[in-house]
């Protein structure tokens, strides 16, 4: 039974979180991974000492802010592999653009 709620209310954090109408964002997902993965971790620990409610919800906070916390740096990562992606495309078009033109140079000094 007790096994059971905190196997429960795992699934309906999980199912709340995926069942958002945009979607979440990466430190959202390491919060709400983090908050799952604690109540689960809290409420077999606070079983063990008779009190897997408790356990559950300490472990769901704790879990929600180490979550964050690595879901923030991962999100970080991700923005700075995007600007460095765009600063490549916009260097592989500039690059384009300048073989283009000195191409048209070159036949303009042939005629």
């Amino acid at each position: 039974m007790k096994y059971g709620l905190s196997g429960l209310l795992a699934i309906f954090l999980l199912a709340g979180a995926l069942g958002c109408s945009t979607p979440l964002t990466t430190r959202e997902k390491g919060t709400a991974i983090g908050a799952v993965g604690g109540a689960a971790a809290g409420g077999i620990i606070g079983s063990t000492v008779g009190a897997p409610g408790v356990g559950a919800a300490v472990g769901a906070v704790l879990g929600a802010g180490a979550g964050a916390l690595i879901g923030d740096q991962l999100q970080g990562q991700e923005q700075r592999q995007q600007d460095q992606q765009r600063q490549i495309d916009q260097n592989r078009a500039e690059t384009e653009r300048l073989k283009r033109e000195q191409e048209k140079q070159k036949q303009q000094r042939e005629y």
